[in-house]
């Protein structure tokens, strides 16, 4: 994609570091976009069956996100930094629940079936990588490891606004679609961006290469988060 062609409001700031990880991780980033569970997302052909799936563990997987978020921000120096994961956590509760809320009742699904709902073996290991690096390893180890989820959605969502336009009003998964091409989601990843830049030059490269394969690993595992929702995972035992 080219973000030179989208509007101002729509550009992604790409800082150096950010740039290395992801071309670190080209191949499986572009991969998350080609799977199929996404391309039937796009064309709207996905099985509601299978987008309930997705959803239910994605709603799961969020709330890991925001405790990852939490505990960032108890290692940011700077007051506004500590906010920003602070905020960053409250959207992953609060703004993506509504999201998912509006979802639940149409596809059929309460709090209660989230609360008793059996992670699946890619979702629980993405959470696990997650928690790791944000809570054993570096700070800048942490940050990468976040990155990816936010970014890869606004990328895939951008992608979809370049290529195929205004999405139809009748597009069964038009409010998702929408979501991660919104100005303020791109908002929020430039500046996620932006604060892993700041503190990927405060270290050496031995900790940036950390940092950066705790990105590819986090690429991966959106990938495999797609593919999960496709294959319907359950535990083989």
């Amino acid at each position: 994609m080219d973000e030179l062609d989208l509007p101002p409001a729509f550009m992604l700031n790409i800082t150096p570091f950010a740039e290395r990880c992801k071309s670190n991780s080209i191949s499986a980033w572009n991969a998350s976009f080609e799977h199929p569970f996404v391309q039937g997302l796009i064309d709207g052909s996905l099985s509601k069956e299978r987008f309930k799936f997705y959803q239910m563990q994605d709603a799961r997987y969020l709330e890991t996100y925001a405790d990852v978020c939490s505990l960032l921000s108890t290692r940011m120096v700077q007051p506004k930094d500590k906010l920003w994961f602070i905020d960053g956590a409250k959207l992953a509760l609060v703004v993506e629940q509504e999201l998912h809320e509006s979802y639940g009742k149409e596809l059929g699904y309460t709090s209660e079936d989230l609360a008793a709902l059996v992670l699946t073996p890619n979702n629980r290991a993405y959470q696990n990588h997650m928690w790791t690096c944000s809570s054993r390893r570096s700070l800048l180890e942490g940050m990468a490891a976040l990155s990816p989820c936010p970014w890869l959605y606004t990328d895939i969502g951008l992608r979809i606004e370049k290529e195929y336009g205004t999405i139809p009003e009748d597009h069964p998964y038009k409010n998702w679609l929408a979501t991660y091409a919104d100005p303020s989601f791109v908002t929020y990843t430039n500046e996620l961006l932006a604060l892993l830049e700041k503190e990927a030059n405060l270290q050496g490269e031995a900790y940036q290469a950390l940092a950066v394969r705790a990105f590819d690993l986090s690429v991966k595992y959106e990938w495999m988060f797609w593919d999960q929702a496709w294959h319907m995972q359950t535990w083989p035992i």
